[in-house]
Parts: structure tokens; sequence; C-alpha cells
């Protein structure tokens, strides 16, 4: 489709994604208004629900790219090479992300990047519109109604399409559900996070490794610190809502002393770089962790979701944003290659939906792996043999993290040749504690015999 002066694209939801889509847009010449229920937070400060920071990977620096804002994004991020693993007696190890350091994720702060997106989206010619909640949608009269909170006073608006990025509690999905149902389902995780902060060091530099994502798994709970541009830390407990089996929850946690008392005993290499643990543990409520699964994304022509409110996960495989800005990309494709709106959401969600559902349960083994077996020997093992194999046949054997994050490979695709690759590496190292005991030829041709079939792009 080529845009037209007289359709206006409708976007409920000025976050991440919203933003993002609504730059794509206008810059492929569409008319796009974008209704946001908070403050313009380049006025107020950002006031974002979460602050957990954002691993930018290559599927979210693509669609940065097509919309022009790749450098400036990279501009304001932290590279990091792997996961810096903190160990109960003290010692640390950095297990790589990739091969070097052509590989990395990037740490970006979530309320600065959409500061820059929003920014972005105004310049290319998208209009915005705050404190404006999306309350009720007349499908077939196709009119929203948006309500400002500060007064309860509404606005109407007569749209053309309407495109939901209004995250995990959507309102347009809640609309949408009650014309045709979409097969809601929320999966709660059962556990819970909380955020505290790891300040610069006396002499304004950064207290830990600055190119990492530092980890300190426990089992079944963990912690992590991702670097911030301002030599600060953003760090996130992991932990079960509730205890039990001997193992600490949330709700065995009422006060600081005792959160306190929890990581002097499993993360004091990490307390001791939060001088202000008491009131960073007040200060954060504990935040929710669920997976929203949905069998259909789109009203005909009229509407359509993506990102978090199509698809929201645990965020555990550093893929939800990047996920999201995929989405962004998708969807603008499908728009331009379609006839109508109806066959564009059609092509949108055919494409999206199997590979949304691959990456949300790639997030949700990744937890496993993060919090249970990274300072497994089975694991390091079976991680040493990957990068072998990767090494002697690289078109063919790619781990199943590298399809994830550094290549866009559709996750559908990584989750299947995943599997295959995690059955080979279990295979071959069963009973064995060197790679000397492995035998590589066998190997590589029980690598060409399975994978043979798997099309890796």
């Amino acid at each position: 489709m080529k845009p037209s002066a007289q359709n206006t694209l409708t976007i409920a939801g000025a976050g991440l994604a919203g933003a993002l889509l609504a730059t794509l847009l206008a810059r492929a010449g569409w008319q796009v208004e974008v209704f946001e229920k908070r403050a313009d937070p380049r006025s107020v400060g950002y006031e974002g629900g979460r602050s957990i920071n954002l691993a930018l990977a290559e599927r979210g620096l693509h669609a940065l790219r097509q919309a022009g804002l790749h450098e400036a994004v990279l501009a304001q991020a932290v590279m990091m090479r792997g996961r810096m693993v903190h160990h109960p007696d003290g010692h640390t190890a950095l297990q790589r992300y990739g091969k070097d350091d052509s590989e990395v994720i990037w740490s970006v702060h979530r309320g600065r990047l959409n500061l820059l997106l929003l920014d972005a989206a105004e310049a290319a010619g998208a209009r915005l519109h705050f404190h404006a909640r999306l309350d009720r949608v007349d499908f077939d009269a196709k009119h929203a109604t948006f309500v400002d909170d500060r007064d309860g006073s509404s606005i109407g608006h007569a749209f053309d399409v309407l495109i939901g990025a209004d995250g995990a509690g959507s309102a347009l999905r809640g609309a949408i559900d009650q014309i045709t149902p979409l097969g809601e389902r929320f999966e709660s995780l059962g556990h819970g996070y909380k955020e505290l902060e790891i300040e610069p060091s006396a002499d304004g530099g950064f207290r830990i490794e600055p190119n990492a994502l530092h980890i300190w798994p426990r089992g079944r709970y963990m912690c992590i610190a991702l670097p911030n541009t301002e030599r600060t830390f953003t760090v996130t407990l992991f932990l079960p809502l509730q205890a039990s089996d001997g193992m600490p929850g949330f709700d065995a946690l009422p006060d600081a002393a005792a959160a306190r008392a929890l990581f002097e005993r499993d993360f004091a290499s990490a307390l001791a770089h939060i001088p202000d643990f008491d009131a960073d543990w007040a200060a954060h409520p504990i935040g929710q962790l669920a997976t929203l699964y949905l069998d259909r994304w789109h009203l005909d022509g009229r509407a359509v979701l993506l990102g978090d409110a199509a698809h929201a996960m645990v965020p555990f495989h550093g893929q939800g944003m990047n996920c999201a800005f995929e989405d962004c990309a998708a969807l603008a494709a499908c728009i331009a290659g379609a006839d109508d709106f109806a066959g564009a959401f059609a092509a949108f969600q055919a494409q999206r939906l199997p590979n949304a559902c691959a990456i949300q349960q790639m997030a949700l083994e990744n937890y496993l792996e993060m919090r249970d077996r990274v300072d497994d020997a089975d694991f390091l093992l079976q991680r040493e043999l990957e990068r072998l194999l990767a090494q002697r046949d690289p078109e063919r054997f790619v781990p199943r993290y590298s399809m994830v994050t550094f290549r866009r490979i559709p996750y559908a695709t990584a989750l299947a040749r995943g599997r295959v690759q995690r059955e080979l590496l279990v295979e071959a190292t069963r009973g064995h504690t060197s790679l000397a005991d492995v035998d590589l030829a066998a190997l590589d041709a029980a690598v060409r015999d399975r994978l043979s079939t798997l099309d890796p792009d």
C-alpha cells in the first residue's frame, strides 16, 4: 500500500515500540497519531513502571537502522561481552556471548531510549498526544475515546486503523477481545523481581567490570547487574514469590533487614557495592513476571497488536525489546507490501506469532540456564564443545544464543535448530569430563546429518 492522505494510522502507546513504529510509518509517508496515557516524559521526566535495563541486540539494531537511529542509541549504550558469573566462593568467570567483540550486546536505559524515540517520532512527522488513555473503542464507527486521568475529561478520535503498542495491560487488546476472542492466557512465572543500584566508585568510575552482564546464580534464584553510561549498575534480584523447600521467597523478606541478611549470605560481593541498600529496597516495589499468549493479534483491517500487547515475555533472553522492534519493522513492511490493511495484518500475524511463541519459550528456558546451570560443570563442558563445533562448521552449527542474539534467523528456526544442537552436545559429552574424550570426527558427521535439513537462514 502507498500512504494516503485519507488514511491516518493511530497508535495507542508511546513507549519503545509505539514510538519506533510511529517513526517508521511517518518516515514512509503515513499520517500517524500517537496517544499515550502518561505525561510527556521529555517534560516531566521518565515515569516508566520498570527500569530493568534492556539488552539491545542485532534484531533491535536492525529496526533502529531502518529508522536511522542506531548510532544515536549506541552512543548512550554500554557494551557487554558476556556473563560475568559470581560464584558463591567469591571468584568470577567471564562467559563470552560470542566469538569475540564483534558479537556483543548493549545495555541501554529504558527511559533515555524512550526519550530519544519520542523525539525521532515527532521529527518524522508523527503527532503525539499525552495524558490520553484509551478508554473505549467503537470498531463499527471507527471511533476511539481517550481519557485524561488528571481531570476525567475525554476526547473522541476517528481512526482508520488502530495499532496497539500499549503494553502487557493493553486496553486495545481488551477492546478487541470483546469483539472477537483472542485466546488470551497469562502464565505467571511464580517469581518476581526487585531493583537496586550500584553507584559509581569514589573516583567516578565503575565499581565492577563495566563490559559485562554480572550474574550471581544461586539455584532457583539469582541476582544480575547491568551497566549504565553514568557508571552505575542496575541490579535486579529475581526470587520466587513464595518461599518453599528451604528456598527464599519475597514473602519471607518483610523488610530491608531481612533482605540484607539474604544478600549477606548469598550475594555478599554485590551487597558490598550497594551502600544505600536499605533505602533502595524500600523504594522499589516487587515486580511481577508473566508470559502473555494470544491466538490472534488483529481484528480484520481495523486493529492490530504488537510488542508486549501481543506477546509479553519474561526478560531472561534479553529479547523483549528486540522482538518488539522486529515487530515494528515487520508490520511496516507488511503494510507497505499489502493491498489493504486486512491483508497486511494477517500477513504480519502469520509471520510473527509463531516466532513470538518461540522466543517466549526460549526466554523461560534461559531463566533456568542463568540461575541453575552457568556454574555447572556439565554445562560448561557443553559450552566449550559448542564453541568448538561452531569453529569447525560455522555455517551449519550456530549456537542458539548466537542465532537469537547476533543474527536475524527467525526465532522459530533458532528454537528448532537449538533443540537438535542441544541433543548433540548432551550425547557427545555424556560421561565425559574433557573434550579430549569426544570423538570429533563422528560428531562432525552427526552435525552434518542431523542439521542439514534445518536451514539456518
